[in-house]
């Protein structure tokens, strides 16, 4: 079983994520900003970051940067899930180490299956 933060101020996001990823035995905890997820972070340990790119409090891009100062998330994934499409925001998010991204909506078995492919490397 893996343990995978769901980061995203839309509590319906987050409650449809868990839902998907419970379901494929995943331990989900979840943040509402990426304030919330980068605590979070640094208080415990995950096989796996999903994080939206527009929040309040503090955004998906700096929460990776803040995350990725932590060695112990060197190579553990952080994938976007967000409604963003701009290829320079893409290119941003994979320089700040990011490790994917999904775009809502989206389908839980996608989801399933991206977080299964991205947990085997």
């Amino acid at each position: 079983m893996s343990s995978i933060l769901i980061v995203d101020d839309s509590a319906s996001i987050r409650q449809a994520v868990k839902i998907a990823l419970n379901g494929h035995g995943h331990n989900v905890t979840e943040a509402a900003n990426g304030s919330e997820g980068a605590t979070k972070a640094g208080a415990a340990r995950y096989d796996l970051i999903i994080t939206d790119l527009n929040m309040p409090v503090m955004d998906g891009l700096s929460m990776i940067r803040k995350v990725r100062t932590n060695t112990a998330y060197t190579g553990v994934p952080i994938v976007f899930l967000t409604t963003e499409s701009d290829p320079g925001m893409k290119s941003e998010a994979k320089a700040a180490g990011a490790t994917g991204w999904i775009t809502k909506p989206f389908d839980a078995d996608q989801l399933c299956r991206i977080v299964t492919k991205v947990l085997a490397k």
